[in-house]
């Protein structure tokens, strides 16, 4: 063997042995015995106990919820699903997903689907469960640079290793870590300001926006839709992020007094940065995360960008929720309140699929509803902050076999 290819090789082995021991890390910081606390209790309830249900059209979820099957019917027959793998396996899923009705029907009727073979349980966190919106947003682009167009979209870097820390151990579903090879160590990727100011040589530039603030935001919702001065429509969908930890500048502007916590809306971020331009970098570059993306056409315009399950999202029946406690794919009765368009709120007692996650979707009671594309979706998700009350729907037999985890603590530390 001639040595450079040997030295490719050790130094790729080198670069598995440092996962491995950075998911061993996690690991063991994680796990534990219960009695150092569970981050949730489930409570099976009943169909009848769930606010709104008897009036509830699961037309949209159910449209969702066959489309997740299709990406469950693909995971391994006993691949653990959600914390300690509460929800079964996909094997526990498939008569669900089989008897999925398939052609017109009544709500009432889908109702009944979902009670023959669905139970409720509701998640109770340490903190009330917690909602709020993301779209899909629209920005005017250029394929090559202009005077007008300079802001750089990236596409994945060449350079960016990621892995999958649930297939190193069952407890780190949901986890991921993200790198570069520095010689022989995985050392963490550039932040938010270092490609700001130095660019991204190992990533392809997809397209070239005009405005930095809207490039933003379309980091923050993970997708969006680009429209060419040709009239043509195309998908920015999520590739990757460089592994850094997302912060909110909506807090940040809060601690500098710039707003208050009253009232705050992605609006009022957004008015922020574009009356004041001398800050607005500054103020962004806060979060240290940032998006990759992929070009893709634009397929359904009913329907959203893929989420992290795979599939299209269903606007108002397709949720973003933390896969390290819930599995992709399973039905999640939410209750709470969304922004009316022009004022007040209105009730949300509606039921979803948890088909996406997001860097600010953390905990076993958070949940991020897909509102979908356009004004009215913008203006009710940029506003939509919300408690309420969280339910999973999981197969009968699954949720029958949680009753030995009754003795979960209530108010997990």
């Amino acid at each position: 063997m001639d040595k450079p290819l040997l030295r490719s090789r050790l130094a790729w082995w080198l670069l598995a042995a440092n996962l491995i021991a950075v998911a061993a890390v996690i690991w063991i910081s994680e796990s534990g015995t219960p009695s150092l606390g569970v981050p949730f209790a489930l409570r099976t309830v009943a169909f009848s106990a769930l606010p709104g249900w008897a009036a509830n059209d699961p037309r949209p979820a159910l449209a969702s919820f066959r489309r997740s099957c299709t990406a469950l019917l693909r995971l391994p027959a006993q691949q653990p699903m959600g914390w300690s793998g509460y929800a079964g396996t996909p094997a526990a899923w498939r008569p669900v997903c089989a008897a999925a009705p398939s052609g017109a029907a009544t709500p009432a009727q889908l109702r009944g689907y979902f009670e023959t073979w669905f139970a409720p349980v509701s998640v109770e966190g340490e903190k009330p469960p917690h909602f709020t919106g993301y779209y899909e947003p629209l920005l005017a682009v250029s394929r090559k640079p202009t005077g007008r167009f300079h802001v750089p979209i990236y596409g994945r870097p060449s350079d960016l290793i990621s892995a999958d820390l649930g297939k190193f151990h069952a407890n780190l579903t949901g986890r991921h870590l993200f790198g570069r090879v520095a010689g022989t160590q995985l050392i963490p990727f550039q932040t938010r300001a270092e490609i700001d100011a130095k660019g991204l040589a190992s990533a392809p530039i997809l397209l070239y926006a005009d405005d930095p603030v809207s490039v933003f935001f379309l980091h923050i919702q993970g997708s969006g839709r680009v429209h060419f001065a040709d009239g043509d429509t195309l998908r920015l969908a999520f590739a990757a992020t460089n592994g850094r930890p997302y912060t909110p500048i909506g807090r940040v502007l809060i601690d500098k007094g710039a707003l208050k916590r009253s009232g705050l809306s992605m609006q009022r971020i957004r008015d922020w940065l574009e009356t004041h331009p001398s800050d607005e970098n500054a103020i962004m570059e806060y979060d240290r995360s940032f998006v990759f993306f992929s070009l893709a056409p634009l397929g359904d315009p009913t329907l959203g960008s893929a989420g992290t399950e795979g599939v299209p999202l269903t606007p108002r029946a397709s949720l973003a929720v933390d896969a390290r406690f819930h599995p992709m794919g399973a039905p999640v009765y939410i209750v709470t309140t969304t922004p009316g368009l022009h004022s007040g709120e209105q009730p949300f007692e509606r039921l979803l699929v948890a088909q996406d996650t997001g860097g600010a979707i953390t905990g076993s009671a958070r949940g991020d509803i897909y509102f979908g594309f356009g004004a009215d979706a913008e203006s009710t998700a940029g506003r939509m902050n919300a408690q309420g009350r969280f339910y999973v729907l999981l197969p009968k037999p699954v949720a029958a076999a949680l009753s030995p985890y009754k003795a979960f603590p209530d108010s997990p530390s």
